[in-house]
């Protein structure tokens, strides 16, 4: 018998549960229609294109496809996190001049309070709050240097010192009381949210507006200006694929951006004695400066959802089911313990998992090839909630020729095709092997930060690694 409770898959993960009874399916599609866009994939991103689409262009006919139910994919499982930051950012804007990526990074800080917008003026109530994020040194002391090393990098890049600050030990304690709370980053502009709360609210939304959305209505080939399902098909002169970590009957896209795991837990829910003890008042996000990644926040409930440690699988699987096992729970249990000491004996309630997209160049991209009339958004490497508003409304304005600020972002590619911007990862077992490679690298080089030994032969050596896995197409 597990330790933990036992839910069967769609039930381990906690957002789902705060649902209450789900509606039925809506209607498969069986027959052959037209429309003017048809997008595939009713997640965050397809979602938010379909919105902004028909609040830009009410006339416009929308059809929307899912394989399974809205928000199958990543944008029903994650951890939450609205973040006013686009991994791989550097990669789009490293080279512009100052106040170029000044104005970059301004539109992607701007684009969380946008999201709190839209939810406000909607009437979606997804539990959006806005309590930036803290990214602390809080094992470690090397890690004073990394967080240090990335903030000077934020401001480089171009966000502004308002909004990317140091917290000396003291600053941090009164946000956050963690195991050992050195120091750290604060970022103001990243919220959290209910993910499952916002996509179902989005796709009741775009059905008033006026869209049509078919479930359980996977799509089986997408040809030129139609997309077909077992049952049915939609011709249209655009079509927008929306598939993000879950391209698998897709190959050509596959090709370009493949599924990475994500796993996370959520705690049962904690007294007012134990949050007295962590701080936390304000819900703020939180992370520590691992290499492996680890993310979590204080929910409107009062329990903490965290995730760390992505797998990829061999062959780029997509993780069609959502719960995990013990061992995986465990893991993650132990680290946030490790964090934060006052949560020892504390129970984990759920874990769930599922894929994000990560694109061969590392950055994220909205892609409109006019010629071919294909669509597509995506690469947000973990990072999605937040960026799939912003590049889903990208798209939206590119389909409709409105010239935004928005369009004119480097991340955004007009009249251009995926094959050409995008590189094809390589073949298996290569990438496979390499992915293994730098994550046994990065737990090395943990495992010598525990025990305050410093790695200046591995640090080098693992950047090196890393640049050749995640070169790109110049």
């Amino acid at each position: 018998m597990s330790e933990y409770a036992m839910h069967t898959d769609a039930l381990s993960n906690f957002w789902s549960t705060t649902l209450g009874e789900r509606p039925a399916s809506r209607p498969r599609l069986t027959a052959h229609v037209q429309a003017d866009v048809v997008i595939v994939g009713a997640g965050f991103t397809g979602l938010w294109t379909a919105y902004y689409l028909k609040r830009l262009a009410p006339e416009r006919e929308i059809v929307v496809l899912e394989a399974e139910r809205v928000g199958h994919g990543a944008s029903g499982r994650n951890g939450g996190w609205v973040v006013g930051n686009l991994a791989g950012l550097e990669r789009h804007i490293g080279d512009l001049p100052l106040a170029e990526r000044q104005t970059c990074c301004g539109v992607v800080a701007d684009n969380v309070d946008e999201v709190g917008r839209v939810l406000a003026h909607e009437g979606i109530e997804a539990d959006f709050n806005k309590g930036g994020a803290i990214y602390a040194a809080a094992r470690y002391r090397d890690q004073i240097a990394i967080q240090r090393d990335y903030l000077q990098h934020l401001h480089e890049l171009g966000h502004s010192e308002a909004n990317c600050y140091w917290l000396d030990a003291e600053q941090l304690s009164e946000k956050a009381r963690f195991r050992n709370g050195y120091g750290g980053i604060y970022h103001r502009q990243v919220a959290t949210l209910n993910p499952a709360k916002l996509v179902a609210g989005l796709a009741e939304c775009v059905e008033r507006l006026g869209v049509t959305i078919h479930e359980q209505s996977r799509a089986e080939t997408l040809s030129h200006h139609k997309v077909s399902t077992r049952e049915g098909s939609v011709e249209s002169p655009m079509v927008v694929c929306a598939t993000e970590g879950y391209a698998d009957r897709f190959l050509d896209f596959k090709r370009h951006v493949i599924p990475v795991q994500s796993l996370v837990i959520a705690t049962e829910p904690l007294s007012e004695a134990r949050w007295q003890e962590i701080g936390m008042a304000e819900r703020p996000a939180f992370a520590d400066a691992s290499r492996l990644i680890n993310y979590g926040h204080r929910t409107a409930d009062g329990r903490i959802v965290f995730g760390a440690r992505g797998n990829y699988y061999l062959g780029a699987r997509s993780k069609a089911d959502q719960a995990i096992d013990d061992e995986a729970i465990r893991m993650r249990r132990d680290l946030l313990v490790d964090l934060l000491p006052a949560l020892e004996g504390v129970r984990v309630e759920y874990g769930w998992g599922g894929s994000l997209g990560l694109s061969r160049n590392f950055r994220p991209h909205a892609i409109l090839d006019r010629r071919d009339g294909l669509a597509t958004a995506g690469g947000y490497a973990g990072e999605g909630v937040a960026a799939s508003h912003l590049f889903g409304r990208t798209l939206a304005e590119m389909i409709l020729e409105r010239d935004t600020e928005r369009v004119r972002m480097p991340w955004a590619f007009n009249d251009a095709s995926h094959r050409q911007l995008i590189k094809r990862w390589e073949v298996e077992p290569l990438r496979w092997l390499a992915a293994q490679a730098i994550t046994f690298s990065y737990a090395g080089e943990e495992a010598l930060m525990r025990r305050d030994k410093p790695a200046p032969l591995l640090k080098p050596a693992l950047r090196r690694l890393n640049d050749r896995f995640a070169s790109i197409i110049e």
